[in-house]
């Protein structure tokens, strides 16, 4: 493992602890949790969540986490997802296997396995599998972006070594905080020197091709909302995949979140439930999903 994935893993957990501390399972919450989605039992779990008071299939969001494809699990994310699931959904929070010591593409290959398993055990928890949603930020945004991009493409998906479910497209998805494109050649900052971590053969010209949101999305990308803040260090990365997908007719929700003076919104704030502004966006989000025919 490379000093930096060293690094922003413990940076990360540190930063993830104080953010969650003291919160707990909202008591209307029914968590279904640990259940084994692929064939490695320790990294392939996900949980289940949803209003107890609900009954009958529900609209389901998949939650693909971020962490710099380096770091983080479900339990990191567990708050937001179960605030998302007070909204009215049921809601998937999975791990999926983290570089350096698993490579490229098997967070993909992973996130393919999830969005199976919901198909194949929708009766058993209660999904809509008419209305299947994505959310992924920072890192898990870019797994999220590559997936829909391989549904789209049976040609792309067999050159990312995955097999979507045969006419399976998430029905929207929302893209928070998100990096779509990684450019070969430029100077190394956090991204570059991660991509030594993730893929293969350490970035090269010919992965990071591959791995280009923005050169392989195309008019059957599903809806999309776009999120970004003013303390996002991936803010710049936002504008040109709302532009892309634009050109291409797909219909797009973006929003630019604001904090104050002395305190900017800052990367996946949507995540911090002890933030009024992460309460707006997520209903935002929801809303949005909500909104789609």
């Amino acid at each position: 493992m490379s000093l930096t994935s060293a690094i922003l893993r413990a940076s990360f957990k540190r930063s993830d602890d104080r953010r969650d501390k003291g919160l707990e399972t909202p008591e209307r919450i029914q968590r279904y949790d640990d259940l084994i989605y692929g064939p490695d039992a320790t990294w392939n779990k996900l949980d289940v969540y949803r209003l107890k008071t609900l009954d009958g299939p529900l609209p389901v969001i998949v939650s693909v986490h971020g962490g710099g494809w380096v770091y983080g699990d479900k339990e990191r994310y567990q708050y937001y997802c179960m605030d998302l699931a007070c909204r009215g959904f049921a809601v998937v929070n999975f791990t999926y296997r983290l570089a350096p010591e698993f490579k490229f593409p098997a967070s993909l290959e992973d996130t393919n396995l999830v969005f199976s398993w919901v198909l194949e055990h929708a009766a058993d928890y209660g999904f809509d599998t008419g209305r299947i949603f994505g959310v992924g930020d920072s890192a898990g945004a870019h797994i999220l972006a590559l997936y829909c991009c391989a549904c789209g493409d049976e040609g792309y998906a067999k050159r990312l070594g995955i097999r979507p479910p045969a006419g399976f497209m998430p029905k929207a998805v929302a893209l928070n905080c998100g990096c779509y494109h990684i450019e070969a050649g430029k100077k190394m900052d956090l991204t570059t020197r991660l991509m030594k971590d993730l893929m293969p053969q350490g970035g090269t010209p010919e992965e990071l091709e591959l791995v280009d949101v923005l050169g392989h999305v195309s008019a059957a990308f599903p809806p999309a909302f776009v999120m970004t803040s003013d303390g996002d260090f991936l803010a710049p990365q936002a504008g040109p995949m709302v532009r892309r997908l634009e050109e291409l007719g797909v219909m797009v929700n973006s929003r630019f979140y604001h904090g104050d003076k002395d305190h900017p919104l800052g990367h996946v704030f949507h995540c911090n439930l002890k933030l009024e502004a992460a309460g707006a966006c997520n209903r935002d989000t929801c809303d949005f999903f909500r909104s789609i025919p």
